[in-house]
C-alpha cells in the first residue's frame, strides 16, 4: 500500500500534540468515583474523543448503571472541573513536537488541528506559539457531530483547501482513527496512549513521536508494503 504524496496534515491535540490524556483520564475517574463507579483507565483511553451521553453508555452499564443524558452531563461537567482546577497547568506539549511542526513548515506544508477538546481547554493547555503554526484549527464545540464522525476531518481538509486524497491525519485513539479514515484520509497513529492492537484501522502504526519526526525528516519511510513519501 502507498500512501498519496501529502500536501496537509492534521493532528489530533490530546496524546498527538499534548501529553495530555493521563491528566483527562485521572479526572474522568474522580468525577465517575463521585457516583460511586470505578472506571478502569483503559476504558476511558478507548473512549478518549468520543465520550459522550450517546457513546458512553457502556461505561455506565458495565458499572451496573442505567445511563441517563442528566447524569452524563452531570459526570461531565464535574470532569471538567477537575481537570481544570487540578490537572489543566500540568500538561505539557510532547518534547518532540516544536521540531516536527517546525519541520513540516520548513517543507511548506499546511497544518490542521482537529480536536475533540473545547475551544476553552484548547486555550489553557497549547502553547501559543504552537497554536500559531496550524493553519486551521477546529475544536469539538465547533462541530454538529464530533469523533468518530468524519465531519472534523472533512471540515479540516475543506479549510485547508486541500484534496482529502492529499492530506494525512496523526492519530492516538480509536474515534480519532475511524473519524480520519472515514473522511478518506490515510491515518497515521501513535502508541502514546494505547498499544497497537486497538489502533489496528491505522495506515501505519508509530511508536514514537521521534519516529514521527524520522519520518517527516528523512522525506520518506518504508515499513513493510506501505510507503509515505513527503
Amino acid at each position: 500500500m502507498k500512501a498519496p504524496e501529502a500536501e496537509a496534515l492534521c493532528f489530533d491535540m490530546d496524546g498527538v500534540i499534548v501529553d495530555s490524556m493521563p491528566w483527562h483520564v485521572k479526572a474522568w475517574q474522580e468525577a465517575f468515583r463521585e457516583f460511586g463507579l470505578q472506571v478502569p483507565e483503559e476504558t476511558l483511553y478507548l473512549h478518549e474523543g468520543a465520550i459522550e451521553a450517546e457513546t458512553a453508555c457502556k461505561i455506565f452499564e458495565d458499572q451496573g448503571v442505567s445511563p441517563t443524558k442528566e447524569l452524563f452531563q452531570k459526570v461531565l461537567a464535574l470532569q471538567r472541573r477537575i481537570f481544570n482546577l487540578k490537572y489543566c497547568r500540568l500538561v505539557r506539549p510532547f518534547p518532540e513536537v516544536p521540531d516536527i511542526l517546525a519541520e513540516l513548515k520548513r517543507q511548506g506544508k499546511r497544518l490542521a488541528l482537529v480536536t475533540s477538546s473545547h475551544q476553552e481547554i484548547l486555550q489553557e493547555i497549547l502553547p501559543k506559539d504552537l497554536l500559531l503554526l496550524f493553519q486551521f484549527v477546529l475544536t469539538g464545540d465547533q462541530v454538529q457531530r464530533r469523533k468518530p464522525h468524519p465531519e472534523p476531518y472533512l471540515r479540516a481538509v475543506e479549510g485547508l483547501k486541500v484534496p482529502v486524497d492529499r492530506a494525512l491525519a496523526v492519530e492516538n485513539a480509536p474515534a480519532g482513527i475511524k473519524a480520519a479514515k472515514g473522511a478518506g484520509l490515510f491515518c497515521i497513529a501513535l502508541t502514546t496512549t494505547l498499544p497497537p492492537e486497538h489502533l489496528r484501522e491505522a495506515d501505519l502504526i508509530l511508536p514514537k513521536h521521534h519516529d514521527l519526526y524520522r519520518l517527516f525528516k528523512e522525506n520518506g519511510y518504508a515499513n513493510g508494503s506501505t510507503t509515505l513519501f513527503f
